[in-house]
């Protein structure tokens, strides 16, 4: 009997220390960093780390079921501590590197994390909460050369455990599919984030998936510069990238003015995005090499139909368009088939869709209900951290309730509407932000928009008064007349916005969409920075 013969590939951790046997060389991931260099690391790499950090833990009295957080951008030393939980069957929860106060301390005393890896440049927010936080017990800095930081002597240097070549290796300790690997938080748009269990089983999910779906070939190279804390990145580029043994370019944030020329030095055939991305990257002045990269396929969860082909054109690539959430649900839409702003059908034999009014009953194709899935085979299911009510609530009658508006036309294709309770619309039209968006986006000083609705100075009930939220590029300047006039002229009476709100950055979430709660807290229509369309 083999020596290896009780791993099992279905647990990446497994699957993981088979890889170091087999292919211990084999180079699966590059952080590149600009010009200060770049890290690569091996299957051998992921393994020794992952396992020295399990180490780490066990020695710190965290053991299965105990969870511990990871705090930081997309470095290697986020994937070593990711990889290092199943080990022990410790349970991560990555936290967005761009959380702070309240939020960040929400985080950890919801999850009741025992420790938290945090990188260097975090460590000072962390600090700040941490004293409020009576369940963290270990911190553990991820040091950075580029950083400049300098070592604390609170806290263990996690370079010193990683660059010790005298390690007591970790045993496999879980075999159950089921055990838990990570609590991924929901992006909390509309208020306090849920926690949803992730468990083991999800790595052979990811796996099919890339089989079935992204169908990554021999000598293709991934790209991403979306945040390893959100589930996208995860189940596009880095699971696929162990599970495939297909090398994955990571950045440690996304860059839209970058992200070319990371692509074609690294030869990178596939990046992966989300709507409010790739309008960003649209916005960026066109260049004569546009179509001049080794990019084939963008991988992408929606696509903003007002600049979907021409965003095809211009970079001379296909778009395969997904639809997917950490509760669960999934559909595709593969490249160059199906209609262009359809996000798909799920996929054959998996899972079921329906589409519903309030009272559940199925509508006609055309019509906008609410979107809700279940498994064709096995228990449709939803674990919310500490929220048993809420997660029954989300699988009521053996449904997953995904809450999106959406609709389905004759031949099967589904199409996204809006967030349920979100919809924008005025004197009787529906608003597609997205057509405003391009429009304001296409002006040379216009770096990202935001189009997002408050409530209509008519009182008119359902109605909504447009606010455009602007940022523009460095050293640019927005004038608002020029950018009424541009409206006025290309968009039809209603859509043209009531209100111009010029901003430094747009505020997103972690995975790149747009935060409007918070541009909505931050609107008054007085303020300095808002300027009313009628006034022009």
């Amino acid at each position: 009997m083999s020596a290896k013969a009780h791993l099992n590939q279905a647990i990446v951790s497994h699957f993981l220390e088979m890889k170091a046997d087999a292919k211990p060389d084999k180079e699966i991931l590059v952080f590149e960093n600009d010009a200060l260099g770049e890290d690569i690391l091996t299957y051998r790499t992921l393994y020794e780390n992952a396992n020295k950090i399990a180490r780490l833990f066990l020695q710190n009295d965290i053991d299965k079921g105990d969870t511990y957080a990871v705090f930081m951008r997309n470095h290697p030393e986020f994937v070593y501590g990711m990889l290092a939980g199943p080990v022990v069957g410790a349970i991560m929860v990555p936290i967005d590197p761009r959380s702070r106060g309240a939020r960040l301390r929400f985080l950890l005393e919801n999850s009741k994390a025992k420790a938290v890896i945090v990188s260097d440049e975090n460590l000072a927010p962390l600090l700040e909460v941490l004293s409020q936080v009576p369940t963290v017990r270990r911190v553990f800095v991820a040091y950075r050369p580029e950083h400049n930081v300098p070592e604390s002597p609170d806290y263990p240097a996690l370079n010193e455990i990683l660059e010790n070549d005298h390690w007591e290796r970790v045993d496999q300790r879980i075999m159950d599919v089921r055990h838990p690997m990570q609590i991924i938080y929901t992006s909390g748009t509309t208020g306090d984030p849920k926690g949803v269990m992730i468990r083991n089983n999800r790595f052979g999910i990811f796996n099919i998936v890339t089989r079935l779906v992204w169908k990554y070939k021999p000598g293709d190279v991934l790209y991403s510069g979306l945040s390893l804390t959100h589930g996208n990145a995860q189940a596009v580029t880095l699971f696929p990238a162990i599970g495939t043994g297909t090398k994955a370019v990571m950045s440690a944030r996304f860059t839209k003015s970058r992200i070319w020329d990371i692509c074609r030095k690294y030869g990178c055939t596939s990046f992966s995005l989300l709507g409010g991305m790739m309008s960003g990257i649209f916005n960026e002045p066109p260049r004569e090499n546009d179509r001049d990269n080794p990019v084939k396929t963008v991988i992408s969860a929606g696509t903003p139909v007002a600049i979907w082909e021409e965003f095809e054109t211009r970079f001379d690539l296909k778009i395969l368009e997904w639809y997917g959430a950490v509760e669960g649900g999934f559909a595709y839409k593969p490249p160059g088939k199906g209609p262009v702003g359809s996000f798909g059908k799920p996929l054959p034999g998996m899972m079921e869709f329906k589409v519903v009014d309030g009272a559940d009953n199925e509508v006609p194709h055309g019509e906008h209900g609410e979107l809700i899935v279940r498994m064709t085979k096995g228990e449709t299911k939803v674990d919310y951290l500490g929220k048993p009510e809420a997660s029954k609530e989300k699988t009521r009658g053996g449904w997953l309730r995904t809450g999106d508006i959406v609709h389905r036309d004759e031949a099967g294709w589904y199409y996204f509407n809006h967030r349920k309770g979100s919809e924008l619309r005025r004197a009787g039209d529906f608003i597609q932000p997205d057509h405003i968006e391009r429009v304001l986006g296409a002006l040379p000083e216009v770096s990202e928009v935001c189009v997002y609705g408050i409530p209509a100075a008519s009182g008119a009930p359902g109605e909504s008064d447009l606010v455009a939220a602007l940022a523009p590029f460095e050293g640019q300047t927005i004038d608002p007349k020029t950018m009424v006039e541009k409206c006025r002229r290309d968009l039809e009476p209603n859509f043209v916005p009531s209100f111009l709100q010029v901003v430094a950055t747009i505020p997103k979430t972690i995975s790149e969409k747009a935060l409007d709660r918070v541009l909505r807290e931050q609107f008054a229509p007085d303020a300095e920075n808002v300027y009313r369309s009628d006034d022009f």
